[in-house]
C-alpha cells in the first residue's frame, strides 16, 4: 500500500507540468496585462500625488469617528426591506 503512495507521490510533479501557462480567456490577458502595468509603474502619472497635512488629518479623524458607532449583533430583515428565498420570517 505504500508503495502505491510513493507511486502518487513520485509522479505528481508530472502532472503538474502538463498544465499550459497563460491566460485561459481573451479577458484574462487583459487582466494580466493591466497587473503587470501596476507592478511595474510604465502608466505611472509623473506628477506625485500629496496630501496637505489637512487631508490626512481629515481622513484620519473621519476613520476615528467611524469607531464611534456600534456594531450590531444582528440586523432586522423588517428595517431593510424584504429578501426573496428560504428562511422563517
Amino acid at each position: 500500500m505504500k508503495a502505491h503512495y510513493l507511486v502518487c507521490l513520485a509522479l505528481l510533479p508530472l502532472s503538474a507540468s502538463a498544465i499550459e501557462p497563460g491566460p485561459s480567456s481573451p479577458q484574462q490577458a487583459q487582466t494580466e496585462k493591466w497587473l503587470t502595468l501596476q507592478v511595474n509603474g510604465d502608466a505611472a502619472s509623473q506628477t506625485p500625488q500629496k496630501t496637505t497635512p489637512a487631508e490626512r488629518e481629515h481622513a484620519l479623524q473621519r476613520w476615528l469617528d467611524s469607531n464611534k458607532h456600534p456594531i450590531p449583533e444582528f440586523f432586522e430583515q423588517k428595517a431593510g426591506g424584504n429578501a426573496s428565498g428560504g428562511g422563517s420570517n
